[in-house]
């Protein structure tokens, strides 16, 4: 038998269990982060928010900052380079029934790193700084940072970066083991998290190349880690969090979903979808969740060159009925 699952806290939220859903752009929303929740994952994370967008009254901000008390307790992340705007921002929407507060130093993309945002903040620990010990001021809520390995091989600095987060009064830290230069290819480094937590007093969560129960448990043991942030692997896949439970808990590898809850599930998650965001919107982002939902079953390959032809949610719902079967 394998070692119980033990509960993280980080600040003054107790997690049921260390497993958490990585903040996805474009992935995380709430229908998702329900399905996440029900399916084991002791906390869920938003997608990131810009503090800019915030302070300007952005609608489209508004509506990804809606928290359903069924996926509690919830990240709220947000983004940006302005340690008064960031700051500002987190006292202001600190009454919103997120848990935890999240500032984004990890996210690769360009559009983000080319404004000093995202993980081109690990470049200047001095602004790390001064936006965390201003956040942290601002708000009563636990904040917490999720960094990255460094920006590129030459500047590995997370250990530095988590020792400023801890100094300053960040509640944990999360590690994705991947430079900013590597997005997502080659191997997560694991000894940078086991660096990492071995120079901090703080929870650290360990992300990257998470991607079963016996991934999780590799990364437990090899990096010491408090808790484990699921990103990619989780997506058309909430039953990850499931999956990982049952194998820390029992040490076997044989869970497996039917097909049939996973064309109940795709459903579900479309009609979450469908009453949030309309047809239109909702058809249109099922897309790409129907075709990681739909990996590997027979068919799955045709399927996804028809469903970007799809419009309408009765479309939607006959070619998941017909493409799975056990």
């Amino acid at each position: 038998m394998a070692d119980t699952v033990k509960k993280l806290q980080i600040g003054n939220v107790v997690l049921d269990n260390p497993l958490i859903l990585a903040p996805m752009a474009g992935v995380t929303d709430l229908p998702f982060r329900l399905l996440c929740r029900e399916q084991g994952a002791g906390l869920v994370c938003m997608e990131m928010i810009s503090a800019k967008a915030i302070f300007f009254h952005n609608k489209n901000t508004d509506k990804l900052m809606e928290i359903d008390p069924g996926e509690q307790p919830a990240v709220l992340q947000l983004f940006g380079s302005d340690p008064e705007i960031i700051s500002e921002m987190a006292s202001r929407i600190e009454e919103k029934p997120f848990a935890i507060l999240d500032i984004n130093m990890g996210c690769p993309v360009p559009k983000v790193v080319n404004n000093g945002e995202g993980s081109a903040l690990m470049k200047n620990p001095k602004l790390v700084e001064q936006i965390i010990t201003k956040t942290v001021k601002a708000v009563r809520k636990p904040v917490t940072i999720k960094i990255r390995k460094g920006f590129c091989d030459n500047m590995v600095n997370a250990v530095e970066i988590a020792k400023i987060a801890e100094g300053c009064g960040a509640s944990a830290v999360a590690v994705h083991g991947r430079t900013r230069e590597q997005y997502y290819s080659g191997r997560a480094d694991w000894d940078i998290i086991a660096k990492v937590k071995d120079a901090v007093s703080i929870p650290v969560i360990g992300n990257g190349d998470v991607t079963d129960g016996l991934s999780a448990k590799a990364m437990l043991e090899q990096t010491g880690c408090d808790g484990l942030m699921v990103g990619r692997a989780a997506r058309g896949n909430p039953w990850i969090f499931k999956e990982i439970l049952y194998y820390l808990e029992t040490g076997r590898g044989d869970f497996k979903v039917p097909a049939k809850e996973v064309r109940e599930t795709i459903m579900r998650h479309a009609k979450m979808a469908l009453a949030i965001k309309g047809e239109y919107t909702a058809v249109r982002e099922m897309r790409k969740h129907i075709g990681w939902y739909t990996a590997g079953y027979p068919n799955s390959a045709a399927l996804r060159r028809d469903i970007n032809g799809m419009e309408t949610f009765a479309e939607l719902e006959r070619a998941v009925n017909n493409i799975l079967w056990e």
